[in-house]
């Protein structure tokens, strides 16, 4: 029975490559600071960890070979890009309304008067923006091989990796929203959160309709 190698020769340019991917600015970072302006910190860091659950889905997935279906099969692939642009899209609009609404954000414990969404909707958000991204699912699939020698056992393998990079993933959105939840005052207030909703709700359309239009891996 093959037995897995944590720390391998392969090891340090993993961790140097998937860091500095990680802190590219993407749509997982804009979702979490906008969860945060939203909810506070601990929906900033509810919608962080959901995030980087996803990435075991990934994981196992691309072990398992369905990433390979998905890729070699048009209609699967385009299936699963059109819902992950559509939800995208999504939450982009839902911001864009707010911030047309012209409602302030209930920032950590600094504007009580504001009920705070359930603990269920950051989750819920964040799990779902990255397991419907087709981008992750091309990027596992072409990334964690060149880290998984031929004597590693896959699965166990790629969901090691899938948690180092939940580890520094977390690592790095969660000092996003620390930074984002010290701005509480700002956040709180009702201009500011127009501006933020209207910005953040714009930036996530334009990635929907991007990901959407994009033509698939050949």
């Amino acid at each position: 029975m093959s037995q897995i190698i944590l720390f391998d020769t392969q090891f340090l340019p993993f961790l140097l490559a998937i860091t500095l991917l990680t802190i590219t600015p993407g749509v997982d970072t804009l979702l979490v600071i906008r969860n945060t302006a939203r909810g506070g910190v601990r929906d900033g860091v509810l919608t962080s960890v959901a995030i980087c659950s996803g990435l075991f889905v990934h994981a196992t997935v691309s072990a398992l070979g369905i990433s390979l279906i998905l890729l070699q099969s048009a209609w699967a692939f385009n299936l699963l890009k059109f819902v992950g642009a559509g939800y995208l899209v999504w939450l982009g609009l839902s911001s864009l309304l707010a911030a047309r609404r012209g409602t302030g954000l209930p920032v950590g414990g600094f504007d009580q008067a504001r009920a705070r969404v359930p603990m269920i909707q950051p989750l819920k958000e964040g799990l779902l923006s990255n397991v419907l991204n087709p981008k992750t699912v091309v990027f596992y699939m072409a990334f964690l091989p060149q880290f998984i020698a031929p004597t590693d056992p896959a699965l166990l393998k790629s969901l090691w990796l899938a948690g180092v990079h939940f580890v520094i993933a977390n690592a790095w959105q969660i000092a996003v929203v620390l930074m984002v939840g010290g701005a509480s005052r700002w956040l709180a207030s009702a201009r500011f959160a127009r501006i933020l909703n209207a910005t953040t709700g714009a930036v996530l359309v334009v990635f929907g309709l991007r990901l959407a239009l994009e033509q698939r891996p050949v």
